[in-house]
Formats: structure tokens, C-alpha cells, sequence
């Protein structure tokens, strides 16, 4: 029963928490596209879909600073103090982001978007904390339903943009604000307060145990070269496949919703069943699973709207087993010498800086072509396919524990 609780409350957090991040993504492109010219639009003259492309990075780069520090704090200071307020703060970002669009103010949506970004870093808290008290089976079922929880995240965010910007495009923010808030109130109830051992402070963990110091390391080094590789490709398909389709099929904010929903649905029923047991070799497996991601990514480079949709339809069920393939592995290989907040930091970590990258990359290709962004993405999470294969034939260099 304390296992299920924990498990579920991870998995709502986790949840509330992508349902909010992803809210943008049917809203900002027919707005950027197809929206009246105004002072939102056309900040400071400059194209729509640059400002697009900004509006879309701005988050991820929020979440990269957020990601890399919280998972080490949270070993520090423990996880319920900083689950109770990264899920407010969040509450409050939504608030600010539903005004800025009010008041048309792109400015402030940026910031908005930037600071509610910083706070929602907590997937690397809620990870770390299932893989620091569960063990064995349990622990990669737990991981890969919160993968699933994740995932529903995207699924429901645009589902609830696509159907609620009708009364106003603010509206879907004041629901994530509201939804936040009671991830708080749980967090509160279900989670036992813990005493703090003597430490540094927080500056002095944030300053020397972020992410990026676990770089020092080989085996780690490696895994965040190809999961940047991976993620990069992935992030440039969720970025960029809802401008794909206005360009292609003139979808609008609900089209771009069921969409959206078709493939979250087989990501979310495929994550029920990825942390299986398999004697299969973990990183050959995932280097499998990162080249049929690959080529579904792929798919939209064709600019044919129906083979385009079967490929958003596909990306799914690889990406689902991929990630509780490699968040399982990693936390066997590396969580015990290195912490399971700062291992799960890294990889979470990995997937903003990936953001930032193609939100950028996009900013300059899609002036030219939205296919173009999506074929890069393609092309580099093939290439770490073929690494991943070939890193699963050599010897991977011990993890040392970090020094304090």
C-alpha cells in the first residue's frame, strides 16, 4: 500500500506537471500563423514564426537551469520540501502566462513561460525519489509508468487547449494553475516530512553538485552525448510537428489536439508495459528502439500529410520502451555512486538543453522549411542509434562515486 501511494503520487505530479508544459503547442501556431497582426504576433517587427520559435524555447530553457540543480537539492534537502514548492510555483507561472496572453503582452509571456519552465524541472525529483525507495521489478514498472504518467501529460495538455481555447485562450492556463495547486495540497498530504541532516547550503549544492559535474566521468559523459543526439530528435518532432501540420493539412488548435491524442494514447498504453523484464541487452535494445523513433521522425520529412500522421502515429510505442529501457539502466549503473537525483537530473537535463537546441535550430529552418527541422531531428536521433550500438559492444568505464 506505501508503495502504491508513492507510485501514484509520482505519477500525478509528473502528469500535472507535462499537462502544463505542453499546453502551448496547439495554441501558439495557427496564433503565430494564421493570428491577427499585433503586438503579440509582431513583437518588435520581427517574423511570426521567429517569435514562435523563441515562444518555444524560452520553457526549455527554464526547465535546463530548473532540471540540472533540483534533483541534487532534493538529495540534500529532501524531496517533499522541494516537490511542495516547485508544484506551487508552477501554479503561479500558469497564472502569469494566462495574463500575459490577456494583456497581449509577449514579454511577459516569455517570462512567464521561462519561470513556470525553472520550477517545472521536478520530474528529476519525482524520478529519483521511486528509484532511491523501490528495488527490482517494482522499481522499472514504477519508472515506466511514470513515463506513462509523462506522456499523458502531452496527451492532455493539447487535448485540453484544443478544447477549451474556445472560451478564451487564456483558460487552459487558469486549469493547469488550478490542477497544480492541488498537486501541492497532495504532496502535502501524502508525503512524510523527513528531518534534515547538516549539509551545505543550497547555494553551495546548487553551485558544485549540478547536472553537468556528473560530466566528469566517462560512462556518463557518453550516455549524455547520446542522449542529447536522441532527445534532440525528439524534441524537434514534439516542436515541430504541430506547425508541420497547419503548413500541411491547415489543422487548426482541435485537429491539432486528436492528433495529438491518437499518439499519446499508444505512448501512454505502450509505457504500461515497457519496464518489463527482458533478457535482451539493455543498451542494444535501446539502440533498436532509437532507430524505429528515427525513421517515424522521418516520416514527415516526406511532406505527404497521411504518411506524415502514420509517422506521428508510430513515434510513439519505440519512445515509450526507450525510455524505460535506458532510466532503468541508468539508475542501476550509476544511481548508487552518484545519487538518484543528480543521475535522473542529468537525463532530464538532457531533454531541455535538446529544447533549446532545435527550438533554436527551428528558428533559422523553418524560415526556409518546417522539414527541414524534422529531418535534422531524424537524422540525429539515428546517429544515436548507431552509437548506442556500438557503445553496447564495449566495455563501459566503472562509475566513481563524486567526491564531496
Amino acid at each position: 500500500m506505501k508503495n502504491a501511494l508513492l507510485i501514484a503520487t509520482a505519477c500525478l505530479l509528473a502528469l500535472l506537471s507535462t499537462t502544463g508544459a505542453s499546453l502551448p503547442y496547439p495554441i501558439l501556431p495557427p496564433l503565430f500563423v494564421h493570428g491577427a497582426a499585433d503586438g503579440f504576433t509582431n513583437f518588435l517587427g520581427l517574423p511570426p514564426k521567429l517569435l514562435f520559435a523563441l515562444a518555444l524555447m524560452v520553457n526549455p530553457v527554464g526547465l535546463l537551469i530548473g532540471t540540472s540543480v533540483l534533483g541534487s537539492l532534493s538529495d540534500r534537502f529532501g524531496r517533499r520540501p522541494l516537490l511542495l514548492g516547485t508544484t506551487a510555483g508552477a501554479a503561479i507561472g500558469h497564472t502569469l502566462t494566462a495574463w500575459a496572453l490577456a494583456r497581449g503582452s509577449y514579454p511577459l509571456f516569455l517570462l512567464a513561460r521561462f519561470g513556470t519552465g525553472l520550477l517545472e524541472g521536478q520530474s528529476a525529483i519525482v524520478r529519483a525519489m521511486l528509484a532511491e525507495r523501490l528495488q527490482g521489478p517494482i522499481r522499472n514498472h514504477a519508472l515506466s509508468w511514470l513515463n506513462g504518467a509523462l506522456t499523458l501529460g502531452w496527451l492532455f495538455g493539447p487535448l485540453l487547449a484544443g478544447f477549451t481555447v474556445g472560451f478564451g485562450v487564456t483558460v487552459p492556463f487558469y486549469i493547469a494553475a488550478a490542477a497544480l495547486a492541488l498537486g501541492a495540497l497532495l504532496v502535502l498530504l501524502a508525503l512524510e516530512r523527513r528531518p534534515q541532516a547538516a549539509g551545505p547550503s543550497w547555494w553551495r549544492v546548487a553551485r558544485e553538485r549540478h547536472a553537468f559535474n556528473l560530466l566528469r566521468h566517462p560512462g556518463l559523459r557518453t550516455l549524455f552525448g547520446v542522449q542529447l543526439a536522441y532527445t534532440c530528435g525528439v524534441t524537434a518532432f514534439y516542436e515541430f510537428y504541430p506547425l508541420w501540420l497547419v503548413e500541411v493539412g491547415h489543422y487548426g488548435a482541435r485537429s491539432i489536439a486528436l492528433v495529438n491524442v491518437a499518439m499519446c494514447a499508444l505512448m501512454s498504453f505502450s509505457a504500461l508495459f515497457a519496464g518489463r523484464q527482458s533478457s535482451a541487452e539493455p543498451l542494444g535494445r535501446a539502440a533498436c528502439l532509437a532507430g524505429g523513433v528515427a525513421l517515424a521522425i522521418a516520416s514527415l520529412g516526406a511532406g505527404h500529410l497521411w504518411i506524415g500522421i502514420a509517422g506521428i502515429m508510430a513515434f510513439g510505442l519505440p519512445h515509450a520502451f526507450y525510455n524505460a529501457v535506458v532510466q532503468a539502466w541508468a539508475a542501476d549503473r550509476f544511481g548508487a555512486g552518484h545519487g538518484q537525483g543528480a543521475v535522473m537530473g542529468l537525463l532530464s537535463t538532457t531533454f531541455c538543453l535538446a529544447n533549446i537546441l532545435m527550438a533554436a535550430a527551428g528558428a533559422v529552418l523553418t524560415l526556409f522549411d518546417t522539414r527541414l527541422v524534422l529531418v535534422l531531428g531524424a537524422l540525429l536521433t539515428a546517429w544515436a542509434a548507431t552509437r548506442m550500438r556500438a557503445w553496447s559492444r564495449e566495455s563501459l568505464p566503472a562509475a566513481a562515486p563524486q567526491a564531496e
